[in-house]
């Protein structure tokens, strides 16, 4: 009896001194976390509470990472214990075609598995599709890869088509529920989402993904993020620094091994929105302004450089990219990036040292594969982000710091236009003025940019697509207002991103949109015309009611867009990639228009975007169109819409 009241009184002495300090680091979590929620951004309080929020977030982030994971331990029939560190859906690329995975990594073994289909009242299994023991698993070198099957990439297109899709089918829901609609028409909706959202992720990731068994089978997985393939490579290569013996399963193992995933799991759902419950948020909808300022922790000097990726559709994507900082252990970049968020919940920061030899190319991509030296993640609390001023933290990766600031702009914002005060510049002035005072038929600002893309960046990957320092697009912006005579000589030394998003800041800055308010609901009804015959004449006649100087321009752009999609095989961008960059920013709704369609965050996506991008597609895909032809067609038309 003694001896069982000291075991009970050791054990309660235990909790106290293990768990209840971890309870109350929780406990002050939450209580931080509505006391952020209930205080105004601009109350003095305010910044302390992020910080001593972010300092009880990274502790409890700190231990979890810490705890050895018992509780996903199994017992193999030899009596030894195999703990499962890490389990995630993958895209497994097998017999050519695209097949989702739940992949299990074991302290000694990496597993394949699919979720096999249960019958009414069974529990439901997994299906082993193959396993390497980790004493026999090795990554191929780019010399190796060159022999692995070629990567068919879905068209940039197609995928864009289906995020449109989906954000149409979340719209139609959120009216669905709004209006208390049937439960079975909702039920029909998610069936659909679900749908798309699952063809999203099985068709999104590009990134290769290489394992090899030394035994001589190899497999290719298709990721969505460099930063979640270095995840995966670095705890394989981490559990392999132990000694690890190779070995063969029998079937009886193995199907105790496969047994036991169901149990162990830590990732249970598919990730896409559909599988979310309707109180989770559903992430931001609009622009985040990131400035990557600095990093310090590296041990010896190297070309340093950040890239940034946010999570959209259920996977992540590469928004960003700092210019390369060379020979340094403190990089002092000071870059800032405007990142458009569709349903984002987290920002990822990468930092890597460039690599410059040319012996290892990648054959997959036809990239330098630079070393990653170090990576983390923060969550976008909505609370946090969004207030005017910046929110500045650090980001701790490998013993490495990376300092930045960021702040948000919902969509709304974002769509409004402010005339310039001062009619001397040329950002914020209407385009007749500007083309008027220099006596020209397309402003400088378009024609200069322009050039200097066709001189030197329409080989660039991801031209117009991937974001431009701003602190560079405001210096460019500041010149070509002042009309400063080193505008040649600056154009010629700037980044050329940095060009391509001065001009289209010109084009979102413009006191009405290119195409203008007053033919928006015209456009719009023209697109979703299904007669060919028709929607030929109704769109030909719309540009002819433009204004001379915004015709021009229009269509100065239009034949400059298409030159650069003739490249697309090195920069990646087609028709479809640019419509989609330019589309939103050349025919949008005025203000008045705008405030009816953005009630709902996820209308980002709505089908007025869809709509928008459509338009311009339609003249892309377009033979050649000429003024003069146009005009001289304008006799035999109205020109009233």
């Amino acid at each position: 009896m003694e001896i069982l009241f000291i075991v009970r009184l050791c054990c309660n002495c235990t909790y106290a001194l293990l768990y209840k300090p971890i309870d109350r680091v929780t406990r002050s979590t939450l209580v931080l976390h509505d006391l952020l929620k209930h205080t105004p951004a601009d109350h003095p309080d305010y910044p302390l509470l992020q910080d001593a929020l972010r300092i009880s977030q990274n502790f409890l982030s700190s231990i979890n990472e810490d705890i050895d994971p018992r509780r996903t331990a199994v017992t193999t029939p030899k009596g030894e214990t195999r703990q499962l560190v890490k389990d995630g859906f993958l895209v497994e690329l097998s017999e050519g075609s695209r097949k989702l995975r739940h992949v299990f990594l074991f302290t000694d073994v990496l597993l394949c598995a699919k979720l096999k289909k249960a019958a009414v009242g069974k529990h439901q299994q997994y299906d082993c599709k193959w396993y390497v023991p980790l004493a026999d698993l090795v990554f191929p070198s780019p010399e190796e890869s060159e022999h692995c099957p070629q990567v068919h990439v879905i068209p940039d297109h197609e995928l864009e088509d289906m995020k449109m899709k989906i954000s149409t089918i979340k719209s139609e829901m959120q009216k669905e529920k709004a209006n208390k609609g049937q439960s079975r028409a909702i039920e029909r909706l998610k069936k659909k989402m679900f749908e798309n959202e699952f063809w999203l992720l099985l068709n999104s990731p590009a990134i290769p993904f290489r394992i090899h068994n030394r035994n001589g089978k190899s497999y290719l997985f298709l990721l969505s993020s460099d930063y979640e393939r270095s995840e995966w490579r670095e705890a394989i290569q981490r559990l392999q620094k132990k000694d690890l013996q190779a070995f063969v399963l029998s079937s009886v193992e193995l199907q105790v091994l496969t047994g036991s995933c169901f149990k162990l799991r830590t990732v249970h759902n598919i990730p896409v929105t559909s599988n979310k419950d309707d109180d989770e948020s559903p992430g931001l909808y609009g622009f985040l302004h990131v400035i990557v300022h600095s990093a310090k922790g590296f041990k010896q000097s190297a070309n340093l450089y950040c890239t940034l990726e946010v999570d959209s559709f259920g996977y992540f994507v590469s928004k960003a990219k700092t210019r390369v900082f060379r020979d340094t252990t403190e990089p002092q970049w000071n870059e800032e990036f405007e990142i458009e968020l569709e349903g984002s919940q987290s920002l990822r920061i990468l930092c890597y040292e460039k690599c410059y030899d040319k012996t290892k190319l990648n054959k997959d991509n036809n990239e330098i594969v630079d070393k990653i030296m170090g990576k983390g993640q923060i969550q976008l609390d909505p609370q946090a982000v969004q207030t005017k001023n910046w929110h500045m933290d650090v980001i701790e990766m490998n013993g490495i710091k990376v300092e930045f600031s960021m702040k948000f702009t919902s969509r709304d914002m974002s769509l409004k236009r402010t005339p310039s005060k001062k009619q001397t510049g040329v950002f914020g002035v209407k385009i007749s003025v500007v083309t008027k005072r220099e006596r020209s038929k397309v402003p400088y600002i378009v024609r200069q940019c322009i050039e200097e893309v066709e001189k030197r960046g329409i080989e660039e990957v991801g031209i117009y697509r991937i974001s431009g320092v701003a602190t560079d697009i405001q210096a460019l912006k500041a010149v070509f207002d002042a009309n400063n005579k080193d505008i040649l000589v600056m154009l010629s030394d700037m980044d050329i991103n940095a060009i391509a998003g001065t001009l289209k800041l010109y084009f979102r800055e413009l006191p009405e949109p290119l195409l203008t308010d007053r033919l928006y609901p015209a456009f719009m009804e023209g697109i979703a015309l299904s007669d060919p015959a028709a929607k030929e004449n109704c769109m030909m006649h719309l540009l002819r009611s433009l204004p001379d100087p915004n015709l021009i321009t229009f269509l100065f752009l239009l034949e400059h867009l298409k030159r650069v999609a003739e490249k697309e095989p090195i920069n990646k961008m087609s028709l479809h990639n640019l419509a989609t960059v330019f589309g939103p920013t050349l025919l949008r709704p005025s203000e008045g228009e705008s405030k009816a369609h953005l009630t709902l965050a996820s209308d980002i996506w709505s089908h007025d975007v869809m709509a928008q991008v459509q338009v311009l597609l339609y003249y892309l895909q377009h033979p050649p169109i000429s003024f003069t032809e146009l005009k001289r067609n304008t006799l035999y038309f109205s020109t009233d819409v």
